[in-house]
C-alpha cells in the first residue's frame, strides 16, 4: 500500500484566491486533511490580469518573455504569494513539512493555444504557464511537481482539461455521471464505470462575470448573486455574447478553452457602449445566465455514442451563484429563454435523458481543482499515466519535479510555452 501526503495548489484564471488542500492518498482512496484559501487583492488580480492580456495580445515567446521586467516582477510576486500561502497553512495546522511528499502546482496560465485552435488558425500549438517550481520549492522547503500540460501539447493533445481522471477517482464514492466544473472556464467529464468517457472545456464560466464586476464595482465577483438576482435577462445581449465567440462554441470536442480567445475586452466595450448604468443588474443577470447557457451548449455536443447518465455532480465556485445554478436547471429540465438557433439542439439534449436529471454539488467540490493538482503530483511520483481517454495505450507521465535548493531557478515557464 502506497501512502502519500500531498499539497495541491490552484490559482486559476478566476483569480479569486490561492486555493490549497493537503490530501492523504492511500492507493486510490483519498482524504482531505486541511485546506486554506488566501484571497487575491484587487491589485494582485489586476497585475496578473494585465500581464495575461499583454502576453496574449503580443504573442511573445518564452525566450523574450523571461527578459521582460513586468514579467520578472509579476512572476516573483506570484510565486512568493503562493509560497507564503503554503507556509501559512503549514503553520496554522501544525504540519510537519518533512512528512509532506510534494506540492502539486499548476502555475498561472498566461496563454493557451491547443491543437483544436491551431487547426482553425494555423501555427504551432503551445501552452504558457508561469510559476517556477524551483523557486516555490526553495521558499517552502517542499519538493514541487508542476508543468502537467506540456507533455500533452508536445505530443499533439489538447493539454486541458485535466480534471477527468480525478473526477473518475471521486466517482468511486459519488457514482457515475457528468462531472461539471465551474471555474473561469467550464469543463465537463462523463464518467461511466469509474472511467472517463470524454472530457472537454465548454467556454467561459466565471470569466465574463468576474471581469465585469471588477471593472464596474472593483470587486472580485458577484458574491452569492447579489447583483444578478436583482436583474432580468437581456435576450439581445445573450445573442451578442454567443456571436462574439461562435467559432469556439460550435467547435466540436475534444477542445480546451482559455480567456485569450473569449474576447472579454470586446464584450466589456460593447456593454459599456450599449447599456446604461441603470442596466447594471440586468447585464450581470445576463452574464450569469450565459454561463449556464454555454454549459448546456457544451452538453449538447456530447457525442451520440455516449449514454447520458441523468446525474450531474457539480464542482467549482461558479455553481455557488444562485442565478447560474437556477438558470442551468431551468435550461436543462424545462422551458427557458433559448436562442432560436438552439431550440432543436437543446430539445434533443433533453430527450437523451431517460428521466429527470439529478443535480448535486459534490461533497468534494470546494477544493477539487487544488486536489486535482495533488492527484496529478501523485501520478507523477508513482510514474503512472494520467488516465485521459486520448492516452489509452500511451505511456505518457505528466509533470516534472524540482527539489529545494537542488538546482538553478530557471524554470519560469512551462516547457511547451510559445516558442518551444
Amino acid at each position: 500500500m502506497v501512502k502519500l501526503r500531498l499539497i495541491g495548489i490552484m490559482t486559476g484564471n478566476s483569480m479569486d484566491a490561492i486555493d490549497l488542500v493537503l490530501t492523504e492518498f492511500e492507493n486510490d482512496k483519498m482524504r482531505d486533511v486541511c485546506s486554506l484559501s488566501v484571497p487575491y487583492s484587487v491589485t494582485q488580480k489586476r497585475q496578473i490580469d494585465d500581464l495575461r492580456h499583454w502576453v496574449s495580445a503580443q504573442k511573445i515567446s518564452q525566450q523574450q518573455l523571461v527578459k521582460e521586467r513586468r514579467f520578472i516582477q509579476t512572476h516573483w510576486d506570484y510565486v512568493a504569494g503562493v509560497a507564503d500561502a503554503v507556509n501559512t497553512m503549514c503553520a496554522k495546522f501544525g504540519l510537519d513539512k518533512r512528512k509532506i511528499d510534494a506540492i502539486g502546482f499548476h502555475g498561472k496560465t498566461l496563454d493557451h493555444y491547443p491543437p483544436s485552435m491551431a487547426k482553425l488558425h494555423g501555427g504551432k500549438p503551445f501552452t504558457t504557464q508561469m510559476g517556477s517550481a524551483q523557486l516555490l520549492a526553495n521558499l517552502t522547503g517542499i519538493p514541487v511537481v508542476n508543468d502537467f500540460r506540456s507533455a500533452l501539447i508536445i505530443n499533439g493533445f489538447e493539454g486541458a482539461p485535466l480534471a477527468g481522471p480525478h473526477n473518475a477517482h471521486i466517482a468511486a464514492t459519488e457514482g457515475d455521471g457528468c462531472y461539471f466544473n465551474a471555474g473561469n472556464t467550464g469543463n465537463l467529464a462523463w464518467i461511466k464505470n469509474g472511467a472517463v468517457q470524454i472530457s472537454y472545456d465548454v467556454g467561459p464560466f466565471n470569466e465574463y462575470i468576474d471581469q465585469y464586476i471588477l471593472q464596474i464595482k472593483g470587486e472580485a465577483m458577484d458574491t452569492d448573486g447579489t447583483y444578478g438576482k436583482k436583474g432580468k435577462l437581456l435576450p439581445e445581449l445573450l445573442q451578442k455574447m454567443f456571436d462574439l465567440c461562435r467559432e469556439y462554441y460550435e467547435l466540436l470536442p475534444p477542445k480546451s478553452g482559455d480567456p485569450s480567445y473569449y474576447h472579454t475586452p470586446e464584450l466589456l466595450e460593447c456593454i459599456e457602449k450599449d447599456y446604461a448604468k441603470e442596466k447594471f443588474n440586468d447585464v450581470v443577470h445576463t452574464l450569469e445566465y450565459f454561463s449556464a447557457y454555454i454549459a448546456i451548449c457544451g452538453l449538447a455536443q456530447t457525442p451520440e455514442h455516449i449514454e447520458l447518465t441523468p446525474r450531474f455532480v457539480l464542482f467549482g465556485g461558479g455553481w455557488r451563484n444562485p442565478v447560474v445554478l437556477k438558470s442551468f436547471k431551468d435550461l436543462l429540465t424545462k422551458d427557458a429563454v433559448v436562442l432560436p438557433e438552439h431550440e432543436a439542439q437543446f430539445s434533443a439534449l433533453r430527450q437523451r435523458f431517460n428521466k429527470k436529471p439529478e443535480i448535486k454539488y459534490s461533497s468534494l467540490g470546494s477544493y477539487m481543482e487544488a486536489r486535482l493538482m495533488a492527484d496529478l503530483a501523485r501520478s507523477f511520483l508513482l510514474q503512472k499515466t494520467w488516465d485521459l481517454p486520448e492516452l489509452k495505450g500511451r505511456e505518457l507521465v505528466l509533470g516534472q519535479a524540482r527539489f529545494p535548493f537542488a538546482g538553478a531557478v530557471d524554470d519560469f515557464l512551462s516547457a511547451a510555452a510559445l516558442g518551444w
